[in-house]
């Protein structure tokens, strides 16, 4: 749904055109208001002929035209009013930023009125000429917004009544911006509970709403802000329009316009904030998962390691293999050496390879433990001996590495085995 309904005239059109209303709009209907300091007369109107009658008394008169109105009813207000035509132009164009124009024998004033319906933040315009002795005031929207100001009006203490048209026009313009105050109110009490989602559980219809706001709160202060400038100009203005007496109320709406301004500019920076916090929060839940992901690929390292250590064995008993093709693996201490000098050469891989062991030791204990397979893993004897010669109190460290092909030296207290008995070690 639209926010703000524009419309403008075809570029080349003279200044001044009238154009018919567009489709689907509201018709015009047309309420006037006349009150002194002793009654108020509110009369139904079928057309501005019926008004003309009025505008000659001494009362006051407000007519509000709500819905779209025709070329020939601004024509003719035109006319009778003494209406710029540029003035009128602005009327039709719906949708144009609020500002302040001021004429010779009236004051022509754009204003936003701002409201909620389904969950989306409309702006309405609101367009008011103020002459001597009466006020009409403009409104596109299907529903009329002045009501409370009427039944001030009706009532018997009522201060419009006693004080000259200027003061209507400051009733006027106050209910229009302080009804900015409810809608950023229902905006406040949204952001709030999207705080609270994006610090529990953020997901995608979290960034989707932080976009929505967001959004809803740019147009507002697109079409909020030039109405403090509004005020401001109708303060600066010198005219007998508007008397000292309403000055100072005007003054007050001023001060609302900034109150208005500086909420949009706070929920404007906690929506911005809120978005931070979002992305941070994203990038936290990513570290985790990382930090998960490494542990377990630190627990698989030593695993695969020694998997493709002990599967690179190559040319094993093979005779016609080349020598070079990992001889160390049919040594008898082949591979406790070469882990030995791998863990040797970087103190890291030393303390890896005890935790290779401990899990292997683990699989070695599974293994033994089976009955069905007695003989699987038995390669493994060698853990012991490999967290041996990885332990900083290894006594061997300091020794030379044993050579290939030396026969095996029994000790004394050592059976001899068959063909090794009495055998004499060459000079």
């Amino acid at each position: 749904m639209r926010k703000i309904v524009k419309r403008y005239h075809p570029p080349g059109t003279p200044p001044g055109t009238l154009l018919p209303a567009a489709e689907g709009a509201a018709p015009a209907r047309i309420r006037l208001l006349e009150y002194t300091a002793e009654r108020c007369k509110e009369i139904a109107v079928e057309s501005l002929d019926d008004c003309l009658p009025y505008l000659k008394t001494p009362a006051a008169t407000w007519i509000h035209i709500q819905g779209a109105p025709s070329p020939a009813m601004l024509k003719q207000l035109g006319q009778k009013f003494g209406l710029h035509p540029l003035a009128l132009e602005d009327v039709q164009n719906t949708g144009q930023r609020p500002k302040f124009d001021p004429h010779p024998e009236h004051y022509f004033l754009i204003a936003a009125l701002p409201r909620s319906a389904d969950n989306e933040i409309h702006i309405d315009q609101v367009s008011i000429f103020l002459g001597p002795g009466f006020l009409v005031t403009f409104t596109s929207n299907g529903e009329d917004p002045f009501e409370p100001v009427r039944k001030r009006l009706h009532a018997e203490s009522s201060l419009i009544r006693g004080y000259p048209v200027g003061y209507l026009l400051y009733a006027v313009l106050d209910l229009v911006i302080d009804a900015g105050f409810p809608v950023l109110e229902k905006l406040g009490e949204e952001i709030e509970h999207l705080e609270e989602a994006v610090l529990d559980s953020p997901s995608r219809d979290t960034v989707t709403t932080i976009h929505h706001l967001r959004r809803n709160l740019l147009v507002l202060r697109r079409m909020l802000w030039p109405q403090r400038d509004l005020v401001s100009a109708i303060l600066r203005e010198e005219n007998n329009l508007i008397d000292e007496h309403t000055r100072l109320y005007l003054r007050d709406c001023h001060d609302h316009a900034i109150q208005v301004m500086d909420l949009l500019e706070n929920y404007r920076d906690m929506i911005t904030s809120l978005m931070d916090i979002y992305l941070s929060s994203l990038s936290y839940r990513m570290n985790d998962v990382m930090r998960t992901l490494t542990v377990i690929a630190t627990i698989f390292m030593p695993l695969t390691f020694i998997a493709g250590l002990y599967g690179m064995n190559f040319g094993n008993g093979n005779p016609a293999a080349s020598p070079l093709a990992m001889p160390e693996l049919n040594w008898y201490f082949g591979y406790p050496l070469a882990l030995r000098d791998h863990g040797r050469r970087g103190g890291s891989h030393g303390a890896l390879l005890q935790a290779q062991g401990l899990v292997l030791a683990g699989f070695q204990r599974a293994a033994g433990a089976c009955p069905r397979h007695p003989g699987r893993f038995p390669s493994l004897i060698y853990i012991p001996i490999i967290i041996r010669l990885f332990s900083h109190d290894n006594p061997y460290h300091e020794r030379p590495a044993l050579r290939t092909g030396r026969p095996h030296r029994q000790g004394a207290g050592e059976p001899q085995t068959p063909g090794t008995a009495g055998a004499a070690r060459p000079g």
